[in-house]
C-alpha cells in the first residue's frame, strides 16, 4: 500500500508545479517524458526497492502533470476567457451572505456555456440572501487563477475560480422553498443562532469559531492573541475537531465497529458539510472514513496511506487545492505527526525523563499525557513551521505550552458544546446552564493565550531578515542531529536558544545604527510611513487594503526591531486608507502619544482611537513640533476642514541628514496654502500626496521643494488608477527618483 503513498507524492509534487511554475503544453510533454520513465523503471528494476519507489514517484507526477493542464486547459479555460470582462450574469447563491467592508458577498454558482463555477458575488444589496437565491445583473468577473489579467488569489485553493463585482443593477429573486441540499447551510445557521442565544456574550465568538470555523465574530485582539500564543488552529476547524468528533462517536457507541461506521460516516459527511468543506476537514473526513473502512474490513490501517489517499482524492478533484494554505497545514502538519511524534514521544518517556513515574499512579498519567501532548504539537510545529513563516510571517515561540495547557481543554469543550446546543435547540434553559458551566473553560483558554501572547518573545516574525536566517539555521541544525549517529537533543536545543539570542540582538541593534530611517510600509492602496531617529518612533498614518492585515504588517515590522511602545502617532485625515488600522495597531504596539486632525470622520474614527489609546489625544489646530536630539517632526496645521483631503495634515521630517515631507491626500490647492504659509527646505525624499493621484502634487510644490527621491504609497492594480501617469511625468521632470511599493514592496530610507 505505501506505493500508493510515493504515487500520490509524485502526483502533489505535480499539481504544484503547474500551480506554481510552469503551464501550457510543456506540463503534456513532461508528463509524458515522466511517465515513460517510470515504465522503464518498473519493468528494468521490478525487485529494486528504492527503484521501485522512484518508479512510482515518477508515475504519479507523470499522471499529475497531465490531469493537471487537461484540468487547467479544458475546465478552467471557459472561466479564465471572461476573465476581465462584464457579462450579464444568473447566480444561485449556494450560502449564505455575509457583510465585508465593500458590501455584501455571498459564495453561489453561476454556469458559462453548459459548465458550473463556483463564484464570490459582491453584491449592492443591503438584504440577507439565502440559499436557493437566484442574483440576475451584469458583472465583472475575475478568474482568480493563474493566467488571467490580475494575479491569482487565495479563492482557486477553495475551488472558487470567479468573483464577481457589480457593474450595474441587479434583480435578487428570492427562492422558493428550501432545497435539501442546502440543509447543511441552514443547519448551520440554526447552531449558531443557538450559540447566541444560550452562551455569554463575551464567549460567543471563541464558541462559534470553535464549533463552525466562524471567525467573522472574533475580535482583532483576540485573534491576535490565539495566533501568537500558537492555538489558532483550534478555530479554524480541521482535522482536530474531526477526530475528537470521531472519538466520541466510537465512545457512545460502545466501540461497536458496526455501529461506528454507521453513525460516523452520515455525522462526518454533515460535519463538513456544515463546516463549508474546507480542505483541511474535507482531508481529516476522508482519512477517519478510511479508518471506518478498516475496521470493517478487519485490516489494518496505515495513518501514511490513508493522507496519501486522501490528499490524492482532493488533488484529482481539484488540482488547485495543492494552494489552499489550509490543505497544506493539514497535510504537513499530519505528516509531521506521523514522522516524528512516537520518537519524540519514547524519548520523553525514557526511564531517566518522564518515564520514571510509575505509568498508573496519577503522575504518571499526567507524564503520559504530557509526553504526547508535547510530542504532538513539536512534531506537527517541525513540518508547519516554514509554512506558517512564508504565509503569515510570524512563527509562535510558546505554542507548545500553549497547546499542552490548552488542547486537553479543547477536547472536553468541543463535545460539551455539541451537547449545550442540543440541549438548547430542545429546551433552553437546560441548554443555557450547560453554556454557563462551558463559559469557564472558554475563559481558561482565552486567559492562557492571553497572557503567553503578551510575553515580549511570544513569537518572532520574518519581517527580520536575522530571524529568517535564524529558522534556516534551527532545520539546517536538525538535518545535521537527525542524520547524526550520536544524537543530542539538549546540544541542538542550546544551539537553536543561542541562535535565536543572536539573531534578536542584531534585529535590535541594527536600526540603531542608523541616522535616520525612513519606512514607507507596503500596505496595499493605503499609507503607513515609520519615522525612526536616535532611538524614537513615530508612525504617521496607518492603513490600507485591510485593516487587520495591515495592523499586522505594521506591527511584525517594529517587533522584530523590539519597539514594543511608539513614542507617537500622527493620523494625517480620517479616511479608511490612513487611519483604518490605527487602533489595531495600538493594540499590540502602544503609543505615548496620539495626534489627530480636526475634520470630517472625526466622529466616525475617534472612540475607537480613544478606547484604545486610553489619554487624551493632542488635537492639531495649530501648528506642531516635536524635537529629541538633532532631529524633529513638525506637524502643520491643516487650516481647510471643508473635505477630508484637504484637511490633511502635512508633517515634516528633519535630521542632520534628511528632510521628508509627507502631505497625506492634500491637493494641489492645499499645497499651495501649505507653501504659502510656511517656509519648506529642499526635501531628500516627499511621499508623494493622494497615492498619486493626479490632482496632488503639484508643480509649485516640486519647484519650491526640489525633492530627490518621490516615494508613492500605492496597491497593485488597484481600482482608482493611481498613480496618475500624469503625475509620473510630473515627478520625472523635475528629476525625482521614483520609488513606488506596489513595484518594491516596503521602501526603506536610511542614512
Amino acid at each position: 500500500m505505501r506505493k500508493l503513498m510515493w504515487f500520490s507524492m509524485g502526483f502533489a509534487v505535480a499539481c504544484m508545479v503547474g500551480a506554481y511554475l510552469l503551464s501550457g503544453a510543456v506540463l503534456y510533454a513532461a508528463g509524458a517524458c515522466l511517465l515513460l520513465l517510470a515504465l522503464i523503471g518498473l519493468w528494468l528494476f521490478r525487485n529494486t526497492d528504492i527503484r521501485r519507489k522512484a518508479a512510482m514517484l515518477c508515475a504519479g507526477m507523470a499522471v499529475g502533470l497531465i490531469v493537471y493542464q487537461v484540468y487547467d486547459g479544458v475546465y478552467l479555460q471557459l472561466a479564465r476567457a471572461v476573465d476581465g470582462k462584464s457579462v450579464a450574469a444568473h447566480i444561485r447563491a449556494t450560502d449564505f451572505s455575509y457583510d465585508t467592508n465593500y458590501g455584501v458577498a455571498v459564495d453561489g454558482e453561476t454556469e458559462l456555456n453548459g459548465r458550473k463555477y463556483a463564484v464570490r458575488a459582491y453584491v449592492n444589496s443591503k438584504e440577507r440572501l439565502s440559499p436557493g437565491d437566484v442574483i440576475e445583473g451584469t458583472f465583472r468577473l475575475r478568474f482568480t487563477a493563474a493566467g488571467g489579467l490580475e494575479e491569482v488569489t487565495h479563492h482557486r485553493g477553495e475551488g472558487i475560480f470567479l468573483l464577481a463585482y457589480p457593474t450595474g443593477e441587479q434583480q435578487i429573486t428570492a427562492a422558493q422553498g428550501k432545497a435539501w441540499y442546502y440543509a447543511p447551510a441552514y443547519l448551520r445557521t440554526e447552531v449558531l443562532r443557538v450559540i447566541g442565544r444560550i452562551f455569554p456574550a463575551d464567549v460567543q465568538p471563541f464558541v462559534k469559531a470553535l464549533l463552525m470555523g466562524d471567525t467573522s465574530e472574533l475580535d482583532y485582539v483576540t485573534d491576535t492573541q490565539l495566533k501568537l500564543s500558537g492555538i489558532r488552529h483550534v478555530v479554524a476547524v480541521s482535522g482536530l475537531h474531526v477526530s475528537i468528533l470521531f472519538s466520541a462517536m466510537y465512545l457512545i457507541t460502545g466501540r461497536r465497529r458496526i455501529l461506528t461506521a454507521l453513525l460516523g460516516v452520515p455525522v462526518l459527511g454533515l460535519f463538513a458539510a456544515m463546516a463549508g468543506f474546507s480542505p483541511s476537514i474535507l482531508r481529516a473526513c476522508i482519512m477517519q472514513m478510511l479508518m471506518l473502512l478498516a475496521m470493517l474490513c478487519n485490516r489494518e490501517y496505515d495513518p501514511p496511506t490513508a493522507l496519501s489517499f486522501a490528499a490524492l482524492v482532493m488533488l484529482t478533484g481539484n488540482p488547485q487545492t495543492i494552494t489552499s494554505v489550509g490543505f497544506q497545514l493539514s497535510v504537513a502538519s499530519v505528516a509531521g505527526i506521523f514522522l516524528f511524534s512516537e520518537k519524540l514521544r519514547m524519548w520523553l518517556m525514557a526511564s531517566q525523563r518522564l518515564g520514571r513515574w510509575d505509568g498508573k499512579s496519577i503522575p504518571g498519567r499526567l507524564a503520559r499525557g504530557v509526553a504526547t501532548s508535547v510530542s504532538i504539537s513539536l512534531s506537527a510545529t517541525v513540518i508547519t513551521t516554514p509554512l506558517c513563516a512564508w504565509y503569515f510571517g510570524t512563527v509562535s515561540l510558546v505554542a507548545a505550552v500553549t497547546n499542552l495547557l490548552c488542547l486537553w481543554v479543547v477536547t472536553f469543550l468541543f463535545c460539551g458544546i455539541i451537547l449545550a446546543c442540543i440541549l438548547g435547540a430542545i429546551w433552553l434553559p437546560a441548554g443555557s446552564v450547560a453554556a454557563w458551566v462551558l463559559a469557564w473553560p472558554v475563559q481558561y483558554i482565552l486567559g492562557v493565550a492571553g497572557v503567553l501572547a503578551q510575553f515580549p518573545l511570544a513569537a518572532v516574525y520574518t519581517q527580520s531578515i536575522y530571524a529568517c536566517v535564524w529558522l534556516m539555521l534551527c532545520y539546517v541544525l536538525l538535518a545535521v542531529h537527525l542524520l547524526s549517529k550520536q544524537k543530542r537533543p539538549l546540544v541542538l536545543a542550546c544551539c537553536m536558544v543561542l541562535g535565536l539570542c543572536v539573531a534578536l540582538l542584531v534585529s535590535w541593534a541594527e536600526p540603531q545604527l542608523d541616522d535616520y530611517r525612513v519606512t514607507a510600509v507596503d500596505v496595499g492602496q493605503g499609507q503607513c510611513i515609520l519615522l525612526q531617529s536616535q532611538g524614537k518612533t513615530y508612525m504617521v498614518d496607518c492603513g490600507g487594503d485591510y485593516d487587520e492585515t495591515t495592523a499586522d504588517t505594521v506591527a511584525a515590522i517594529l517587533l522584530s526591531q523590539g519597539i514594543y511602545q511608539l513614542d507617537g502617532v500622527i493620523l494625517t485625515h480620517y479616511d479608511r486608507d490612513h487611519v483604518g488600522a490605527a487602533a489595531h495597531l495600538m493594540t499590540r504596539v502602544p503609543t505615548l502619544q496620539l495626534i489627530l486632525p480636526e475634520g470630517d470622520g472625526k466622529q466616525e474614527w475617534e472612540p475607537e482611537l480613544l478606547e484604545v489609546y486610553g489619554d487624551v489625544p493632542i488635537y492639531a489646530a495649530e501648528d506642531l513640533q516635536l524635537s529629541w536630539g538633532t532631529a524633529s517632526i513638525t506637524v502643520y496645521a491643516s487650516g481647510d476642514l471643508s473635505t477630508s483631503n484637504e484637511s490633511s495634515l502635512c508633517v515634516l521630517f528633519h535630521t542632520e541628514k534628511c528632510d521628508i515631507l509627507i502631505t497625506g491626500d492634500r491637493g494641489e490647492a492645499g499645497e499651495v496654502r501649505l507653501l504659502a504659509d510656511h517656509t519648506l527646505p529642499d526635501l531628500d525624499a516627499l511621499i508623494v500626496g493622494h497615492h498619486g493621484a493626479a490632482s496632488s502634487t503639484g508643480t509649485l510644490l516640486l519647484e519650491k521643494t526640489k525633492p530627490e527621491t518621490a516615494i508613492i504609497s500605492v496597491g497593485e492594480d488597484n481600482r482608482y488608477g493611481h498613480p496618475s501617469q500624469t503625475v509620473l511625468d510630473r515627478l520625472h521632470t523635475y528629476g525625482c527618483l521614483v520609488r513606488r511599493t506596489d513595484q518594491e514592496g516596503t521602501i526603506i530610507l536610511r542614512g
